[in-house]
Parts: structure tokens; C-alpha cells; sequence
């Protein structure tokens, strides 16, 4: 079996360390984890398959000899580093941010629907919103069978897809503490804000 070199951008994150790992629990075939971060994460390790990993600094040069890079630091993150640092240096990047949803020459995967546009790419390979996942699961065989034409959809998210600071703005507030960063304009414990991510203007 063919062992492979991985980054995971934004390891220190909660979606980071969800990708390291569902990587040690599927025994994806790992022969480097690099581990990159923004400097303030610089010195953290975390563990994989039984041995710490040191988080690195995110820096362009940190992509060489990588063959695949796990990107889940936000859309800033992910288009300044993904096509010019990643991709350049010869990585297939698979984005977890809405940097490239809307991009045409970028595919669009939830593998349980459309797993052959994988091989379309040019370098990088976005995921949809977790909401969008779940749902087109479930859609596409009511599609093939039925022909959808239409789908109206309202979604509540969780704190969580803010990152470890939305994540900890709750955990404080639940707990009756002044949290010490806050990621939300307003309490968010017991209360729902109407604006997730940013919004399109597409009429």
C-alpha cells in the first residue's frame, strides 16, 4: 500500500483535529503529517497513530513534497495559500472553506453524489456547507427516482462551525463566565443569530 504525505491546514482548530482524526480512525495511509497553524499554535502537538506531531507555522514552503493538503483555517486561509503555495508546489488541496464553492473550475464534491467530479480538478477539490452535505445525501436518490424540482431549505447551525472560538465563546457563557474572546456580536448561549458565513447578493 502507498503511503502518502498530508498537511492539515488549521490543524489546531476543531475541524482540524476532526480530520486528523477520522485520518488515524479510517488508517488513511500517512507516511508525513505535517501539521500547520497560524503562529500563535507554533509548539502545540497533537497526536496521531500513537506518536505526538508538532504544529508548524503556515508558511509556502511548508507544501513541498506534500501530496495532499487538508485545508480547515476559513476561506482567508484557504485563498491565500491553497492555489499559490499549495497547489504550486504540486499538492492536491481539499478545501473546507467557502473560498472556492463558487468557482467554476473548482469541483464541487459530497462523494456519496457526484464522486468522478474528484478527477476534474486542477489542483483543488472545495466540499460543500455541512448542511448541504447531509441534505444532498438524502436528495439525490429522491432525484434519480423522482426528478427534484425544487428544494426550499432553512438551516440552523451549530456555534461549532465558527471555530473553537464560537465553540468557547458558548462553553463560557453556559458556564456564567465573561468569555475571554469573543467570536459572536451578542450572547450566543439560549439565543440564535439570523446570519451565518457571509452572504451572496444573487438576487
Amino acid at each position: 500500500m502507498k503511503l502518502h504525505d498530508v498537511a492539515v491546514v488549521g490543524a489546531t482548530g476543531l475541524v482540524g483535529r476532526a480530520m486528523v482524526t477520522v485520518m488515524e480512525e479510517r488508517k488513511f495511509p500517512v507516511n508525513r503529517l505535517v501539521l500547520l497553524a497560524s503562529e500563535r499554535s507554533v509548539g502545540h502537538e497533537i497526536a496521531f497513530n500513537g506518536k505526538p506531531h508538532p504544529v508548524h507555522k503556515l508558511e509556502p514552503d511548508r507544501f513541498k513534497h506534500i501530496e495532499y493538503a487538508l485545508f480547515a483555517a476559513g476561506a482567508t486561509v484557504s485563498s491565500t495559500y491553497a492555489p499559490v503555495a499549495a497547489v504550486k508546489y504540486g499538492a492536491i488541496v481539499i478545501d473546507n472553506s467557502s473560498s472556492f464553492r463558487q468557482d467554476e473550475k473548482v469541483p464541487l464534491v459530497v462523494p456519496e453524489v457526484n464522486r468522478k467530479q474528484i478527477f476534474k480538478h486542477s489542483g483543488i477539490i472545495a466540499n460543500p456547507n455541512c448542511s448541504t452535505i447531509q441534505m444532498v445525501v438524502v436528495l439525490k436518490p429522491l432525484h434519480d427516482a423522482f426528478k427534484v424540482k425544487r428544494v426550499v431549505v432553512s438551516t440552523y447551525q451549530s456555534v461549532t462551525g465558527a471555530g473553537k472560538r464560537g465553540y468557547d465563546q458558548l462553553h463560557d457563557e453556559l458556564a456564567g463566565r465573561q468569555p475571554k474572546e469573543k467570536k459572536f456580536p451578542h450572547q450566543i448561549a439560549f439565543n440564535s443569530l439570523p446570519h451565518v458565513d457571509i452572504f451572496f447578493d444573487d438576487g
